[in-house]
Parts: structure tokens; sequence; C-alpha cells
């Protein structure tokens, strides 16, 4: 059974930096798709960032710039840094994965992720 456990989430001053993490078992990480959503009390989910199991990564046009995800495989372990953070950030976060098209991620929507964590809080504060 893939478990997805996010950490590393809290309050942070606008402007600030947030690493967040979020540990991978019960299946080869090197072989899924990865994501980042985050979602806000009353709003969709939304996606913040993907990383394939060849490397390639896609932003959301919010965080392009500010945010960078990346993945160990050693440590079978994604990660979220997230720099200049701004009160729109604040959210839950949650680490999303997905074993089709052999960890290429083609379809990255909430829909195309059958495998989530219970996510984690991100509060920015002034």
């Amino acid at each position: 059974q893939v478990q997805l456990v996010e950490s590393g989430g809290g309050s942070v001053q606008v402007g600030g930096s947030l690493r967040i993490s979020c540990v991978v078992s019960g299946y080869a990480f090197s072989r899924l798709c990865m994501a980042w959503f985050r979602q806000v009390p009353g709003k969709d989910r939304e996606g913040v960032a993907t990383i394939g199991s060849d490397g390639i990564t896609t932003y959301a046009d919010s965080v392009r710039g500010r945010f960078t995800i990346s993945r160990d495989s050693a440590a079978n372990t994604l990660y979220l840094q997230m720099t200049n953070l701004k009160s729109e950030d604040a959210a839950v976060y949650y680490c999303a994965a997905s074993p089709r098209f052999g960890g290429a991620c083609l379809q990255t929507d909430v829909y195309g992720m059958p495998y989530w964590g219970k996510g984690t809080t991100v509060t920015i504060h002034s």
C-alpha cells in the first residue's frame, strides 16, 4: 500500500522561506510521478508543482520562480522549497503520487493522482 506522509509545515513571515517534505513508502519511488497540491477552505484543491520520474518539473504560474520541487530517490522523499512566501500561499499542502505512465507526469489533475498524503499546514503571517 502506498503511503505518503508530509511534514515541515508551519508559520512563516511574509517574504520568508519554508521547505516541506513528503516521505513515500509502499512503492518504487523512482517510478512515481510526484506532485504538490494545496487547498484553502472553500476552494478547490489546486496543483502547485509536479516532478516526473524523469526529473521533468512543472509549476503553477503563481509559484514559478519562487518554489522548487525536487525528489531524493535514496531517501524516498519529495520536497517543496518555498521562498518569498506571500499571504496567498497559506494553505494545506498535499503530496500526491501516481504510478501511471511509468512515472511520467502526463495526467496531474486531482483525478489523475490516486495516492495522497494527509497534508501539512502552511500559515503566513505579516
